[in-house]
């Protein structure tokens, strides 16, 4: 199947699975997996961070970076519609007993600085202490502007908060803005990186911070379930995607703006945004169940809805997208009449 679903979708390459089997082991907890300990001083390394710590799931990694940063009830600041934020199931809030304060973001992904400043809470006793700046990049495809994440950065510190960056898909912000992993890593004083997305490794993301910080989520990761006996068969899937699958993110981006091209000729479908490997697209709301059906019975997995988002990866080729492509023309070209009454035509 063709899935746009998500960049979580890819299955392992036959590299990927030869390195790992072929990965040493040992037991992760006690700091025994050569593979695990590997693999964190090479990512450390390229950014520029002291330490790093392996995570099944970049939703731990976060939820562990909070619950260093704050305590039971202080404050971290992050977009509406970030991922730590909206769609981590309120952990910081349900474990840790830590408040989120939501602020609107500006087109560009950025969260506007005079209302991350209005909203930093002092010692008054009446409000939660702000703790923690959190920002993510990407965000919904689009690269933070290197500016104003150090202004933001900057402005953070300036009132005593410490820094976390969500960098879920930070390697497609490295690709896309040809800056290093360590130039979008500085200013923040932890950052998460997932694997399982557009690097297409099965699992895995890493914590990365000072070593007191690392010491301190190591702790919180055994509490959350997150210690791991013989991981490196992960790390080393991981370590692969690090060592070969970077670059080739950019096929990714020219695979989404290749699909952009062609959904815009189609004029039912609305398109609102191609950045990196992330497409979001409008459809008539009384056509999505009925194009998603048409799709899957041509090995196409899509979830329509009146804003559809799309992401190209690893398992997508460039004849894949024109596959796409040629597919939803053809629904809407079989269901013009039903169309053209639907929109008052």
């Amino acid at each position: 199947m063709i899935d746009l679903r998500s960049d979580t979708v890819t299955r392992p390459t036959p590299a990927m699975r030869e390195a790992m089997a072929r990965a040493p082991v040992g037991d992760d907890v006690w700091g025994d997996d050569p593979s695990v300990a590997a693999f964190e001083a090479a990512v450390a390394e390229r950014a520029g961070m002291a330490a790093a710590l392996f995570f099944p799931s970049g939703t731990q990694s976060n939820l562990a970076a909070l619950l260093v940063h704050c305590q039971r009830g202080d404050e971290y600041i992050a977009g509406q519609f970030s991922h730590i934020y909206r769609d981590e199931g309120g952990g910081a809030a349900v474990l840790g007993s830590i408040q989120p304060q939501p602020i609107e973001h500006d087109p560009d992904g950025s969260l506007p600085l005079e209302r991350v400043q209005a909203a930093i809470k002092g010692a008054d006793i009446h409000h939660a202490s702000t703790r923690l700046l959190a920002l993510e990049n990407t965000f919904r495809g689009k690269v933070l502007p290197e500016a104003y994440t150090r202004r933001a950065t900057a402005l953070a510190h300036e009132h005593g908060l410490a820094t976390h960056l969500d960098g879920a898909r930070l390697f497609n912000a490295v690709v896309a803005s040809g800056r290093s992993l360590a130039e979008l890593c500085q200013g923040f004083d932890s950052v998460s990186l997932c694997f399982s997305k557009g690097l297409g490794a099965p699992v895995g993301s890493l914590l990365l911070g000072d070593e007191a910080f690392i010491l301190r989520a190591r702790r919180w990761r055994k509490t959350l379930g997150g210690g791991m006996r013989q991981v490196g068969i992960l790390a080393a899937a991981c370590h692969h995607a690090l060592e070969n699958h970077v670059e080739r993110l950019g096929e990714d981006h020219r695979h989404a703006a290749l699909l952009a091209e062609g959904l815009g000729e189609i004029d039912e479908v609305g398109v609102h945004g191609c950045d990196t490997n992330m497409l979001f697209v409008t459809l008539p709301e009384a056509h999505c169940s009925a194009l998603e059906a048409f799709l899957a019975e041509r090995g196409i997995l899509m979830a329509a809805a009146p804003v559809t988002r799309m992401l190209t990866h690893l398992d997508i080729s460039e004849q894949d997208v024109r596959h796409v492509v040629a597919g939803i023309k053809a629904y809407f070209v079989a269901n013009a009449a039903r169309v053209d009454a639907r929109l008052g035509g």
